[in-house]
């Protein structure tokens, strides 16, 4: 059997907004919105430079149909540098760019094989002896067991399968081309390339079954490092390297304080846990949520003041490096109890503003008002996930701390 290398990539969703991202400097938010045609590009780079054999990606390479030809126009440059390089590239169509989904098109070049969306489909790469397998999604929703109809293994060849699925389920993914690993197994292939999970995870080892995560992190619930797979099979022996190619990072810091905690001291609790986050870095942008909790007489002073406090909080975060951003600042404060439980006069709070329910009509109202509110906003900060930097729930739990704060005496 011959020896060869190749790329396993999945989801790289190009043309994906970054969601919830309220970076205020522009610069810094536009280098995060490049983030993922960068990483694309990074890899490309690494896979000439590693002289592959073959690129596959298992489904995603767009988030979804294009507004215009931008997107097209830059992956068909990426496969470009790939086909001077004598570098062929199989990929088959996810959830997020099935048949039905893409409406445009831009003419690939000769090296790009796409598997058919109809039935499984077969490429045979004969001077390495290598049987490449899969089926893309003709639409959006996938819900057949696509892997047992697969075919056979062609005989002395190393045979590879490729399939965007979630198996039997990966939260918070959607449940598409569901599976079993024994039903992959069942196929006889050499080494399964998965794409759909956008964390990096080694599913099986007989066979290999690989997700190798998305490219890019794209918000707060992708964090870490991000990146593609490198396999290199030698007599049949495979050995498999992971390869981050990631341009910014997302990433979540705690931060417990003390009653007695004035902002001062709240902030050089952030500066000393910054520290650790640091050298997971690797020196990219890293998009930080900073959540405080804890009992504080500070509580409702931190509330009223929250805009302020946010750029305390950014700026300690750039005392700890110059490339940590606050992508968001989360306040689960309580006031200290023997505060909390003091007289406050004729108002029952607790009667009025229950912290175990909001009743349904409260939320709907407080969501009509941000909408109205958002929807006056300038720069398209309307579209953004959470344009006030909180949801409703989260809004009216904050007003009902305020104004706990107020009738106790926290902090105001």
């Amino acid at each position: 059997m011959t020896s060869f290398r190749f790329i396993h990539a999945a989801d790289l969703h190009l043309g994906s907004p970054f969601q919830g991202l309220a970076l205020k400097d522009a610069e810094i938010a536009a280098l995060f919105v490049e983030a993922s045609r960068k990483a694309f590009s990074a890899l490309v780079t690494r896979a000439i430079d590693e002289k592959v054999d073959f690129f596959l990606i298992a489904g995603d390479v767009y988030d979804g149909d294009w507004k215009d030809n931008k997107i097209g126009l830059f992956f068909n440059r990426e496969m470009a540098r790939l086909e001077r390089a004598g570098i062929p590239v199989y990929l088959l169509r996810g959830n997020h760019d099935a048949e039905s989904v893409i409406t445009k098109t831009i003419t690939l070049p000769r090296n790009v094989h796409e598997f058919s969306t109809a039935k499984p489909q077969t490429f045979r790469i004969e001077a390495l002896k290598v049987a490449l397998h899969g089926q893309g999604f003709a639409h959006r929703s996938a819900n057949d067991n696509l892997a047992l109809a697969y075919p056979q293994p062609v005989a002395g060849w190393f045979n590879i399968g490729i399939l965007h699925t979630s198996l039997t389920g990966r939260e918070p993914h959607a449940p598409y081309a569901p599976c079993s690993v024994d039903d992959l197994r069942s196929r006889g292939y050499d080494y399964w390339a998965l794409g759909h999970v956008h964390d990096y995870e080694v599913v099986a080892t007989d066979p290999l079954v690989i997700f190798p995560g998305n490219l890019q992190g794209r918000s707060i619930r992708e964090r870490g490092a991000k990146g593609a797979v490198l396999v290199s099979v030698e007599d049949g022996r495979i050995v498999h390297e992971r390869i981050i190619v990631d341009e910014a990072r997302f990433a979540e810091l705690d931060v417990t304080v003390a009653a007695e905690d004035n902002l001062a001291a709240i902030l050089r609790r952030i500066e000393l846990s910054v520290e650790p986050i640091v050298a997971g870095m690797d020196g990219k942008p890293l998009a930080l949520r900073v959540r405080l909790s804890g009992e504080s007489l500070m509580q409702g002073e931190l509330l009223a003041r929250r805009q302020d406090v946010r750029d305390e909080v950014q700026a300690a975060c750039h005392r700890g490096h110059e490339e940590i951003w606050l992508e968001k600042l989360e306040l689960r404060l309580d006031l200290p109890k023997t505060v909390a439980a003091a007289d406050h006069g004729m108002l029952d709070l607790e009667e009025l503003l229950p912290e175990d329910e909001t009743p349904p009509e409260l939320l709907a109202a407080a969501e009509a008002l941000i909408n109205d509110i958002t929807a006056k906003l300038p720069g398209g900060s309307a579209a953004a996930d959470l344009p006030l930097d909180a949801s409703a729930a989260e809004l009216l739990a904050e007003a009902r701390a305020l104004l706990k704060a107020r009738a106790g005496g926290g902090g105001l």
